[in-house]
Parts: C-alpha cells; sequence; structure tokens
C-alpha cells in the first residue's frame, strides 16, 4: 500500500479539496437556503419576470412602471392557473363523489365474495395453523397502522412546508419586483467593486453552467409533455373517465425520480384485477409498456443532447445522495452541480488541478471526451501536471458588462 499512496498522495489530496469544496458549498447553500428561502426563490421570479419587463423598458417604458407590468402579469397567469387547477379539482373531486357509491358497493361485494371464501379455506386448516396466521395478521395489521400514522404525519409536514413555502414565494415576488427596477444598479455594483476572479468565475458559469440548467429543465419539460400526450391519448381510448386529472398527475408523477408513472398505474392495474376489471387492466398495462418504452428511447437523447449527461444512473444517484444529505437545496442544487462539473471536465478544468502520474495513464480521465458546445476549446488530452497555484484560474471569459442585456 505505502508505494500505492507514495505515487497517488497528490491525487488524493487534489480530489479531496475538489469534494470539500463542494460539500462546503452545497452545506452553506442548504443553510442559506433555510434563513433566506424568500430571497432564493425571487431570483427564480426574477428570470420569469425580467425579459418581458426588459422588454417594455427598450420600448421606452420607465423601468418601475415596466416590472410592475411583468409582476401583475406574472400574478395574473399563476392566479389563472391556480384557479383552473382548483376548479378541475373540484369538478373531478364532485364527480368522484357522485361514483362513490357505486365504488364502494364494488369494494364490499368483492371483499364478502374473498371473505367467504378464505372462511371456507379457513374451516379446513389445523387449529394451530390458524392461530398462526391470525398471529401473523395482528402483527401485520400494527405494522400497517404504524405506517399509515407516520404516513399522515408525514403528510402534515408536507402541507406545513406548502403553506410555508407559498408564504416564501409571495415574498419572493415583491423582492423580485425590486431586484428587477434595481437591476442595472446591481450590475454596475458588481462590475466596478467585484474582484476580477469572481467575475471570470461567474462568466464561466453564464456561458455554461447556466446555460445548460436552461436546456436540463427545457429537456425535463419536454419529457412531462410528451408523458402527458401519451397517457391523455390511451386514458380517452379506454374511456377510464377524469382523464385530464389523471394524465396530469401522471405528468408531475413523472419529474419525480424512481417513481413516475408506474406509481400512479400500477396499484390502479392491482385493483382491477382484484375487481375483476381485465380488459381495462390490460389496457393500461399496454398503456405503461408504451409509456416507458418511449421515455427510455427518448430520455438519454433529450436529455444527454442537453447537458451532456447521459448517465441516468449517475444524475439519480448524485440527486438521491444530495437530497438525503442536504434536503430540499440539495435537490435543487444537484443538477447545477453536476453540471459545472461536467463543464469543469469538459473545459479541461479538471484535468489541470488534479495532478495524476503521467506514466499511468495514456489520457487522463479527467480528459474531455468530445468538445463542449458550450463553452471554449478544449485543452488536450494529456495528464495534468499544473501545480496546485493554478486552481485558481477559471477561465479567459470576459467581465460581463452591467448596462448588457443579459440575464443574472
Amino acid at each position: 500500500m505505502l508505494p500505492l499512496y507514495n505515487k497517488y498522495w497528490r491525487t488524493f489530496f487534489d480530489i479531496g479539496l475538489v469534494i470539500l469544496t463542494l460539500y462546503l458549498v452545497m452545506l452553506g447553500f442548504s443553510k442559506l437556503y433555510q434563513l433566506a428561502a424568500p430571497v432564493f426563490l425571487s431570483f427564480f421570479v426574477f428570470l420569469l419576470i425580467e425579459p418581458l419587463a426588459r422588454f417594455l423598458n427598450r420600448k421606452g417604458m420607465a423601468k418601475p412602471f415596466a416590472s410592475a407590468i411583468s409582476v401583475v402579469l406574472f400574478l395574473v397567469i399563476l392566479l389563472g392557473a391556480l384557479f383552473a387547477a382548483g376548479l378541475l379539482i373540484t369538478t373531478q373531486v364532485i364527480q368522484f363523489q357522485d361514483n362513490l357509491p357505486r365504488y364502494t358497493y364494488i369494494v364490499q361485494q368483492h371483499f364478502t365474495e374473498a371473505t367467504t371464501y378464505l372462511q371456507q379455506k379457513i374451516d379446513a386448516l389445523p387449529p394451530d395453523l390458524t392461530d398462526k396466521l391470525n398471529g401473523y395478521f395482528t402483527d401485520a395489521t400494527n405494522v400497517l397502522s404504524t405506517w399509515m400514522v407516520t404516513f399522515f404525519k408525514y403528510m402534515i409536514g408536507v402541507l406545513g412546508s406548502f403553506s410555508s413555502f407559498m408564504a416564501n414565494f409571495g415574498i419572493a415576488i415583491i423582492l423580485a419586483f425590486f431586484l428587477s427596477m434595481e437591476i442595472k444598479d446591481w450590475r454596475r455594483i458588481a462590475h466596478d467593486k467585484l474582484p476580477k476572479t469572481f467575475k471570470t468565475a461567474y462568466a464561466f458559469l453564464q456561458g455554461n453552467v447556466f446555460k445548460a440548467i436552461g436546456s436540463y429543465l427545457k429537456a425535463q419539460l419536454i419529457l412531462i409533455s410528451i408523458t402527458f400526450v401519451i397517457v391523455l391519448a390511451g386514458l380517452l381510448i379506454l374511456q377510464t373517465g377524469n382523464v385530464l386529472t389523471l394524465a396530469l398527475i401522471c405528468a408531475l408523477f413523472d419529474l419525480l425520480p424512481l417513481l413516475g408513472v408506474p406509481a400512479i398505474l400500477i396499484p390502479w392495474i392491482i385493483y382491477l384485477f382484484i375487481v375483476g376489471n381485465t380488459s381495462l387492466a390490460i389496457g393500461l398495462i399496454i398503456l405503461l409498456a408504451v409509456v416507458m418504452v418511449i421515455r427510455q428511447l427518448l430520455e438519454p437523447k433529450i436529455t444527454g443532447n442537453s447537458i451532456g449527461v447521459s448517465s441516468a444512473f449517475l444524475m439519480l444517484s448524485f440527486v438521491i445522495l444530495s437530497s438525503s444529505v442536504f434536503g430540499i437545496a440539495g435537490l435543487i442544487l444537484s443538477p447545477i452541480l453536476l453540471i459545472l462539473l461536467k463543464e469543469l471536465i469538459q473545459q479541461g478544468y479538471l484535468q489541470r488541478w488534479i495532478y495524476l502520474p503521467q506514466e499511468e495513464f495514456i489520457v487522463s480521465p479527467f480528459a474531455a471526451s468530445e468538445p463542449s458546445t458550450a463553452g471554449g476549446p478544449v485543452p488536450g488530452n494529456t495528464a495534468g501536471t499544473a501545480s496546485a497555484g493554478t486552481a485558481g484560474t477559471v477561465g479567459t471569459q470576459a467581465p460581463v458588462d452591467p448596462d448588457s442585456s443579459s440575464n443574472t
């Protein structure tokens, strides 16, 4: 082991510094998000309202009025979407309430048949086996009761978090309005006061990482739109009822890692088999298979082409790990850091920052496999031998002009 440490101690040290930096960034972001969630949300709202405000400002309207109109329009669209969602949910709930007696009768009928059948089988079993089965059933119901209590506590926490999120989002809209009015002043201050290293780092992030993040969000929107259309068409063909609501729910679940459409359709299919509606169950199985196959074919191409990270295993592992350690802040930041690491490899920075013994590798593991389309030219594929002092250099992009029309 000693020769291994002698050869790779510098490599381990450099990789450890990179991991420590990422950990500190995510830890700091998670703590700041807990303390000032409205501030972070305000940047998201700002990105939505600023294009219209900037357009109106170019047409001669004063920036405060342009920002106010943009915020009002954003609120109208948001409240309209919430009202439409509430109306849709209310309509579906009323429809479900009207059909509830029929559903209840079906469940009761099948339950009576199942209990009669089980009673006949239990009477034929030896007494000691019956006692054991009753004990197992009691244990199972106790475990299920514990799970249900935990689930309801979790749902209460989710509802509390949602109400807190809505309050923070309301404050974020106000902050975004003021940020839109003062954005030129903030850009000028950043241009005059920030060190060149930070300006260069921001230029790298803006030209590579932020662009890739936008492409990633666009790819996710395309994927859930495709899922929504396929599920909606399939449910219309099967004539299940409540097709719009179910398609929307499937599309929203499609965003969740490790869940997706199967989390909705599989329990439904099992229930249909239990109640004897085999034809609809088979139709839903075919629909689920079509959705999964199309998504598996399109996801690597759409998502991989958009951000350059085509490994679903790597993406999901990074998201799950970061969200487990840092909570919702880790869930938000994990795609950003993954894209950042990809761009650092593509642009050749990790190759220069992390020392590798030259005699061990023909091509550096951190060398870019293909040129990056988001940034500048990729350095050569030689192993990195630069000293640690080069780690402070982050690129050669020019600083951002504070009066330019680019987004922050």
